[in-house]
Parts: structure tokens; sequence; C-alpha cells
């Protein structure tokens, strides 16, 4: 009787194994031997891949930083003529999102962050990129440099903590909401430049 091969698994499917444990159970939980169960092999595998739990957990966090920066860079690069209606569907897109395992790793991340100065600063990366293409969305479309950059930090605070909010017992016209929080967010207190002819 022939035996069926063990797969062959690579970097980046030991690293998805450790995203799913770290939406379940934090970093802790990311161990080598449970990851190996897993993925229904043997912890040998594992070191042809990463040096030690240390070199995983450090590829674990380049990934959700790469990651993370490649999304807000793909959603926030002005188009020419549609940067405001750009700025609308950046926010609908990111406040929408009930991604759930999204939402628990970009949480176990930061609470890896609060205890582990490597963390900390990948999330401090993430965070600054975020932040900067915000605010040239804002800037791309006719807000001062300042006040752009204040309203990329209210973008993210928005975001972030409806993500982790569930509004849906909320009284009130939760749509109508939402859509004035967008308002408050865009507009400015300066008009917003026309698209050029």
């Amino acid at each position: 009787m022939q035996k069926t091969p063990r797969p062959q698994l690579d970097r980046s499917a030991w690293i998805q194994a450790a995203f799913d444990t770290l939406a379940d159970e934090g970093v802790g939980g990311i161990r080598v031997e449970i990851l190996a169960r897993r993925l229904h092999v043997t912890k040998g595998s594992f070191y042809w891949h990463f040096k030690d739990r240390q070199d995983l957990l450090d590829g674990v966090l380049e990934t959700w930083k790469v990651g993370r920066i490649r999304d807000i860079v793909k959603q926030t690069r002005p188009e020419a003529g549609h940067e405001e209606a750009q700025l609308f569907h950046v926010i609908d897109v990111y406040s929408a999102s009930r991604n759930n395992k999204g939402i628990l790793i970009e949480l176990a991340v930061r609470e890896w962050a609060r205890r582990d100065p490597a963390a900390a600063l990948i999330v401090e990366e993430a965070d600054a990129e975020r932040l900067r293409c915000a605010r040239d969305l804002f800037v791309a479309c006719g807000v001062p440099l300042g006040e752009a950059s204040t309203r990329s930090v209210l973008l993210y605070a928005y975001v972030f903590g409806v993500s982790m909010m569930n509004c849906e017992k909320f009284e009130g016209d939760l749509a109508a909401t939402k859509a004035d929080i967008n308002e408050l967010i865009t507009r400015s207190r300066h008009p917003v430049k026309p698209p050029p002819a």
C-alpha cells in the first residue's frame, strides 16, 4: 500500500497558520508544536523555513505590516479628478468592513505591541503609513496639510472604533448616523478644490 506523501509547506503556510492562531489565542498561542498539529506535519518541517519561534514571530509581524501598508496605499492612492469620491469610498470600505478575523488579528497585534518593543515598532510604522496615506488623500482633495493631518487621525479613530463596536442595536438611523460621520470627517473649513477640467 502506497503512503500518501506529506504536503510540502512553505514559509507562508506557517505564517498563515500563525495568523489563525493569533486571531484565536493571541501571540502566546503561537507555538511550533501547536502549529505543526494544525498543519498536520512534524515539527521538523518548521525548521526548514525558520531558525526558531522568534524568526516565525518576526515573519508574522513583517507580513502583517506589509499587508496593512499595501492595503492602505491601494485604497488611498489619489486618482486625478476622483479624489473626493475616493475619500468617501475609503471611509465606507473601512467603516463597513465586518471582517471579524481581520479585527481579531488587528487587536491581537496591538495587544502584542503593548508588551513587546519589536511589535510596538511594527505597529508604529504601519500606523504612521496609514495616517500619511489618508493625509495625502485629504491634501489631494484641497485640504491644507495641518487640517489634513487632523482629519486623517479622526478618520482612523472612527474606522478602528466602529470596527470594534456592534452598533446594530443602536437606537437611531444607523445609515444616517454613518453618513453624518462621513460628512463631518470630510467637510473642510476650506473649500475643496474643484477637479481639474
